[in-house]
């Protein structure tokens, strides 16, 4: 019969073993296996629906200059059509700058840039209250316990 306690130190030691850690699992074989573990670990699906989004809001956001912005001062300048407004300089053959063109470019870069902006300023919001909130139902939780 186990003394008492050695009967402690038997239980000690089960104890034990039942909160080691446990070794890593082994590295992933195989093209497949290995693709699959980047996937999952780098957030590279959502980097691609990221950039999908990105490429959508972009053609949006062109279609909102030149469809519904960019008439307004299509109508002050002479024939109407901007995007194709030239200035000509005469130097030699002469030189032709089209700044209808640029300045469109331009145009569609900042408020692509007001639109990612406000994006993220919400979204970085939206992700602090939710991790406020996780926060709090962790003390709450443990308080209820």
């Amino acid at each position: 019969m186990m003394s008492l306690d050695e009967q402690i130190l038997e239980e000690l030691r089960k104890i034990r073993v039942a909160v080691e850690p446990k070794p890593a699992p082994p590295p992933p074989k195989g093209m497949k296996a290995e693709f699959l573990d980047f996937i999952g670990k780098a957030g590279v699906l959502g980097l691609a629906v990221g950039f999908i989004m990105g490429t959508y809001i972009g053609t949006v956001v062109s279609a909102l200059v030149q469809d519904i912005i960019m008439p307004i001062p299509g109508a002050l300048i002479p024939g109407g059509d901007w995007r194709k407004a030239v200035v000509s300089l005469p130097v030699g053959q002469g030189m032709n700058f089209a700044i209808g063109d640029f300045v469109g470019v331009i145009v569609d870069f900042l408020i692509v840039s007001v639109v990612v902006f406000f994006i993220a300023k919400y979204a970085g919001k939206a992700m602090e209250k939710s991790e406020e909130g996780m926060k709090e139902g962790v003390k709450e939780g443990s308080k209820s316990e």
